[in-house]
């Protein structure tokens, strides 16, 4: 899309803001959190008929550290929701250590290789056709039925009498979440889903935030950085260098650019961890960068359940493991179709469960991984899957699909 389309569809949603300072509008479903996830959760609910109105406090189109790898079970649901985003394909998945290489090519569909910016453009641009409303806004309560939530000190009376001023409903329904935000207005919907991120406010606020577990070590907890640079794909798979202590990630993105992803511990410097890698070094060396040093993390994010009440978490908000495996996209997604479809059943409750069937073999995969690049088993892990290429890539197979 051009620029002028870029713009034009930005245009469009700030239309569908609610202006009115102490407004409650009522809508089916609210989504806090207007990445990814978010707009597919909201595209979810439009085509399932149901209004839906999107939160998010940033502007414009939203970027974040990632590995940018679509996986095949990705582009179909992408493809399922009328969002077809412009990338270049991927075949597969390649693991080096710098002398051995294990190698898998997807069986069927090919992954895509997507920045971010394009997969949110393209998000958003579907989520505006089918209708979905925009609030530029941050959430700083939430309210349900039965639930004495915080209210910023003020209360539940003083609040309702502030809301009748010209809003789009003077009086709260008894089925009904709120979202209190930080200007002093409400949003009431039936149902909300906390599509947040890593961080979640809506997982704090309804109480789903597990505690820290105590770290032992400094390196045990793990973050992303990532940047991009100019130049031609050499490769249709996602390379994953495994260094001393680090992974990286090559994504193609497009025919004139690659995205690199580092994982590491804490304090993991972007520099060193490509100088570790002498063969990616010399690929990049005069490479010009298309974009800046993005960090992400703690990557690890626990809960003690993905519902309360009539909020449903969803994507990293419900709990994440790692990125190690690449697929949150694809997850999300899922969990987002998983979450609509509940609500649409009149089921809400069978969520939770949905949860753990979509993220399953990810948790067990990923904890297992992860444990293992943690571990003098690291300098394991490629030579083991060089020896046994079936049983890597029927792994490769599981996490992709």
């Amino acid at each position: 899309m051009s620029a002028a389309g870029e713009d034009a569809v930005a245009a469009r949603a700030a239309d569908d803001v609610v202006a009115e300072p102490n407004a409650v509008p009522v809508v089916d479903v609210v989504v806090v959190g207007g990445g990814p996830i978010g707009l597919a959760a909201a595209i979810n609910a439009r085509i399932h008929g149901l209004t839906a109105l999107v939160i998010e406090p940033r502007t414009g189109t939203i970027d974040k550290a990632c590995g940018e790898g679509v996986m095949p079970g990705a582009v179909t649901e992408l493809a399922a929701l009328g969002v077809h985003p412009h990338g270049r394909r991927i075949a597969g998945i390649s693991y080096q250590d710098g002398t051995r290489t294990a190698e898998h090519r997807f069986a069927s569909d090919a992954a895509l290789g997507v920045r971010r910016t394009e997969l949110h453009r393209a998000l958003t641009e579907r989520a505006v056709e089918l209708g979905v409303a925009f609030d530029h806004g941050k959430v700083e309560a939430i309210e349900q039925p039965g639930d004495r939530a915080q209210m910023d000190g003020r209360s539940r009376s003083a609040h309702r009498a502030e809301s009748g001023h010209g809003g789009t409903k003077t009086q709260a329904s008894a089925s009904a979440v709120s979202a209190h935000l930080a200007d002093g207005r409400t949003i009431e919907g039936q149902w909300m889903l906390g599509c947040d991120g890593l961080h979640s406010t809506v997982r704090e606020l309804v109480g789903l935030a597990a505690r820290p577990r105590r770290v032992r070590r400094r390196d045990s907890r793990r973050f992303g950085i990532r940047q991009h640079f100019e130049v031609a794909p050499w490769t249709d798979l996602v390379e994953v260098h495994w260094a001393p202590n680090a992974e990286l990630y090559v994504t193609p993105v497009s025919d004139t650019e690659v995205g690199i992803a580092v994982l590491g511990p804490r304090g993991t410097s972007f520099e060193e961890a490509l100088a570790s890698v002498p063969a990616l070094a010399e690929r990049l060396r005069g490479a010009t960068p298309a974009s800046s040093v993005r960090g992400a993390g703690p990557l690890l994010q626990n809960t003690t359940g993905q519902r309360a009440g009539r909020v449903l978490l969803v994507g990293d908000a419900a709990g994440y493991v790692d990125a190690i495996t690449g697929e949150g996209i694809r997850l999300g997604l899922a969990e987002a179709r998983a979450a609509i479809e509940c609500i649409v059943a009149g089921k809400p409750e069978r969520y939770e469960r949905e949860w753990r069937r979509v993220t399953r073999d990810f948790r067990l995969l990923t904890t297992g991984l992860v444990a293992a690049a943690n571990s003098p088993l690291r300098r394991a892990i490629v030579p083991f899957a060089a020896r046994l290429p079936g049983v890597y890539g029927r792994v490769v197979e599981s996490l992709a699909r």
